[in-house]
């Protein structure tokens, strides 16, 4: 890969005189972002000669800890690969240092200056590429979920819902879809809004989701799959940022309460042929689709119970599955059926799609995507067809078959031929150990909980 042009770095400090530094960055495992901070006259050298970071930077947990069992640590030395800047991603930070920041977003190049095989974003780069091969674009959209927390917590030291900036009271109830929720909460989520566009972010739709002081906002859809990544997980770092400001915490955790419902992140794909022409889309406007959509369908089913791991990485994410909180609790599918893991939305037959309902908000949007098609690729390889379609409540008809064990999903990923070939095996290597280390690390805390009913009692 050759050194990308000056061109973009000179004209977005001509543009931005007042930013002095910026922030350059990678996206971990974990979706966390991690990188250098450099002085803006540093910029354009970036752009020509890069920068390095240890390849070890993809083995770190959540905690910031090397996990020395994924070979990217002291093994090969914690040695230096070089990263290089993704062309569109240099923007400000408004809502850092008064606009004195800018930031930009970096990919891991090998010794060869090839995709370095544990980025994140060179593992969904490939899936974007083998679709391709086959003559296929995919169009996606995602939707991030939320919470808002005060940053105090309780008599207990539990998170609790902020009180409202109008009316001073704390979320109490639901109120999904309320829109006086939206009015108290217009100063943040409009901060959002300006944000996103001086950072070109395609938000699409804000609404009050179905627990307190819970939130979604939905990202245009678009054919450039990596852009629609990069756009979240840059979203995630805004949200969090003006989150700050207004004096809240924002989490993107998936079940941060005992009892309401978890933060998800939704994800709608249709693909493109070479004409343009949505290959889901039915010549006779079938809402159930075509031949193409019910294989892309069979292929996402066939591979979700092997998928769970990387849609649910760690252990919080399991606590998002439970009944009656609009979580997917096995492989089903229908039309405009919110109780299953993969819907038909309603609406217009040229935007038929498939909306994919397991994935957290915790995830990588990355590996989740990579994951996805994966899978799309899979089914339709193979014209892998479902299950009979669902009607009704899927959560009184089908008992819970997607596991809500962390170590049986890593052992079901590792088992996985089809994704071990996909993602690759040294990519899935990397991340089986850096999980399965994370996971070693939980088990030993004992939790309140335990000492709440065992201490005394047995």
């Amino acid at each position: 890969m050759s050194s990308l042009p000056v061109d973009e770095a000179r004209d977005f400090l001509a543009r931005h005189p007042a930013i002095d530094s910026i922030d350059l960055l990678l996206s971990d495992l974990n979706g966390v972002l991690r990188g250098k901070r450099i002085p803006r006259e540093n910029l354009e050298k970036a752009y020509v000669n890069g920068i390095n970071l240890p390849g070890s930077v993809f083995a770190l947990d959540i905690t910031g800890n090397t996990i020395e069992e994924t070979g990217l640590g002291l093994d090969i030395g914690d040695c230096d690969q070089v990263c290089r800047p993704i062309p569109g991603t240099l923007m400000p930070t408004p809502w850092l240092r008064d606009g004195h920041q800018g930031q930009l977003l970096m990919a891991m190049r090998n010794e060869h200056d090839g995709p370095f095989f544990a980025d994140p974003r060179n593992v969904l780069a490939q899936q974007v590429q083998r679709l391709e091969a086959m003559g296929f674009t995919a169009v996606v959209a995602l939707e991030l979920e939320f919470y808002i927390v005060d940053r105090t917590r309780d008599d207990l030291g539990r998170v609790q819902p902020p009180r409202s900036p109008e009316t001073g009271e704390r979320a109490t109830t639901s109120q999904v879809y309320s829109i006086s929720e939206l009015d108290e909460y217009a100063g943040f989520l409009g901060d959002i809004q300006a944000a996103a566009a001086i950072q070109n972010l395609p938000l699409d739709t804000a609404l009050k989701e179905c627990a307190p002081g819970q939130f979604e906002i939905n990202l245009v859809h678009g054919s450039d799959v990596l852009k629609a990544c990069d756009s979240a997980v840059l979203l995630k770092r805004l949200i969090k940022g003006i989150a700050v400001n207004h004096g809240f915490e924002a989490t993107f955790m998936a079940k941060p309460y005992d009892a309401e419902a978890g933060n998800g992140m939704h994800v709608h794909m249709s693909l493109l042929d070479a004409h343009g022409r949505n290959v889901f889309a039915a010549a006779d406007e079938n809402p159930l689709g075509t031949e193409m959509l019910r294989h892309a369908i069979g292929g996402l089913l066939r591979l979700m119970p092997e998928s769970v791991a990387l849609m649910a990485p760690n252990l919080n994410s399991f606590r998002r599955f439970q009944p009656g909180l609009y979580v997917p609790m096995a492989p089903t599918w229908g039309f405009d059926n919110r109780s299953v893991a993969l819907r038909i939305p309603s609406g217009p037959n040229a935007a038929r799609r498939i909306e994919h309902r397991v994935g957290g908000a915790d995830a990588n949007p990355y590996l989740l995507l990579a994951t996805l098609l994966a899978s799309v690729i899979h089914g339709i390889a193979n014209r892998i067809s479902p299950e009979e379609i669902v009607t009704g409540n899927a959560y009184e008809q089908f008992d819970p078959a997607l596991t809500n064990s962390w170590s049986r999903a890593l052992e079901l990923l590792e088992r996985s031929e089809v994704l071990n070939e996909a993602l690759g095996q040294d990519f899935l290597k990397v991340f089986l150990a850096n999980r399965r280390a994370e996971r070693a690390s939980a088990m030993q805390v004992v939790s309140r909980l335990e000492y709440d009913w065992y201490l005394r009692h047995v």
